[in-house]
């Protein structure tokens, strides 16, 4: 034990420093551990600094600064100015709703063809198009986050729509990730309880990735949670400060959001973050009606959360539960989900798709696993009405008349939703023993 440690009231150290640094301490392999970010500043206001933190990242001399119309004027005409003391800078300004496909990034593309690298100034949309461009054209790209709305500043994935399936793609991590404090306590409360209903997946994800851990035998690792354990309870314990302004309830989210996307990058892949409830919420991004209010992807994905976690408390109360073949086809995909999204579904679960013979083999081998993964889940575990009151009390959405959306559509929503990615949840769990999922 070290001097500092012994030290009467030395801080604890802080995970994403010591990533940063190299000297995290990965629980599952007992190595240390540096996430490859060279910058991560969440700071009261970076006021005057946004030149200088980019050119500490030495990325190049002609930036693309991608915003669209309203974060460019919260932040983006700031960084522009501060850039171009000392750099060229090509200003791309997304108009109207800006989606994040294919036609978009190719707009993004075309229009940072002579840039050194991308610097996104956005959260969700924004980000993910920055990231996405800059790994197709092989180019590093840096973060100014405008909102607290979701996790993917430091994931090194972006959801992107192709021909109507919305898919999350490789892209490129941010070299550098600006917060700026004072600016994301001024974005719309609508935002903030987004960036709060992201986070409240937590739980119900890692059960999800927990189970299929323990039935099929996926990879699993401990790591991106641990991460979260000093700064979650924080935030979930007075989620109406959030909506208040207090700073240290704003920090704590932020901090929520940056290591749940670096849990993300440690595991190569979304999972810790993105199981059923995530799937569910791409299946209203698919599919809901053209007439419905926009809505942000934290609001759906905290409505699904508290499904999600409904059903799982359901199940693991019960016995092991009796799988079957799924009589489910390529045809019955296409007829639901249209040609071409239909057969990209059917490419994904005909990988998870049940026969007799699999069917009874994971019966036998769900038994075996059943009374050890009710034990773990209960450790996991926040009960469904303690994550309902954290989204009441921040005055956010927990149902789905809250996110524009009927019963009859959710409903599909909900039993429709497993077939989007080759990634077994309780979803579909609890199709393949029978259990009702509407």
């Amino acid at each position: 034990m070290t001097r500092d440690e012994l030290r009467v009231g030395a801080p604890p150290a802080d995970p994403i420093v010591e990533l940063l640094q190299g000297t995290w301490i990965d629980p599952d392999s007992g190595k240390r551990t540096r996430v490859p970010i060279d910058a991560i500043a969440i700071e009261p206001t970076l006021r005057g600094t946004e030149g200088d933190r980019v050119e500490a990242l030495a990325l190049g001399r002609r930036f693309a600064v991608v915003s669209d119309v309203n974060t460019h004027r919260i932040l983006g005409e700031r960084v522009e100015k501060s850039l171009r003391a000392r750099a060229k800078v090509d200003s791309i300004v997304l108009e109207g709703d800006a989606s994040p496909d294919g036609a978009t990034t190719q707009r993004v593309r075309d229009a940072s063809r002579t840039a050194d690298a991308l610097i996104a100034v956005g959260s969700g949309t924004i980000n993910d198009l920055a990231k996405y461009a800059a790994a197709l054209d092989r180019k590093p790209y840096a973060v100014f986050a405008t909102a607290p709305s979701m996790n993917g500043y430091t994931s090194a994935n972006a959801a992107i729509t192709v021909d109507g399936h919305k898919k999350t793609l490789p892209a490129t991590l941010a070299r550098g990730v600006f917060v700026d404090l004072e600016i994301l306590s001024r974005a719309p409360l609508r935002m903030i309880r987004a960036g709060l209903g992201d986070s409240l997946c937590r739980p119900t994800a890692q059960i999800d990735w927990l189970m299929s851990h323990r039935v099929l035998g996926t990879p699993y690792k401990a790591a991106p949670f641990r991460l979260l354990e000093a700064d979650e309870p924080v935030l979930f314990a007075a989620p109406e400060a959030l909506v208040s302004g207090d700073a240290h309830a704003m920090r704590a989210l932020a901090r929520t959001l940056i290591l749940s996307g670096i849990g993300m990058t440690i595991c190569g892949g979304s999972y810790p973050a993105s199981q059923g409830e995530h799937l569910i919420s791409h299946y209203i991004d698919m599919l809901s009606p053209p007439s419905r209010d926009a809505h942000f992807h934290g609001e759906q994905v905290a409505v699904a959360t508290l499904t999600m976690a409904r059903l799982q408390e359901t199940m693991l109360a019960t016995g092991p539960p009796l799988l079957r073949a799924s009589p489910v086809g390529v045809g019955e995909l296409q007829r639901h989900f249209g040609d071409d999204p239909g057969w990209a579904c059917w490419d994904e679960f005909r990988h998870k798709r049940l026969d007799a013979e699999r069917a009874a083999a994971l019966t036998e081998r769900t038994a075996a696993v059943w009374a050890a993964l009710q034990k773990e889940a209960a450790s996991i575990a926040i009960p469904s009405s303690v994550l309902r009151d954290v989204m009441l009390r921040a005055g956010g959405p927990s149902t789905p008349a809250d996110i524009g959306l009927d019963r009859a559509f959710y409903a599909d929503a909900v039993s429709h939703a497993r077939f989007l990615r080759n990634r077994y949840t309780f979803l579909d769990l609890a199709a393949d023993s029978g259990v009702p999922l509407s």
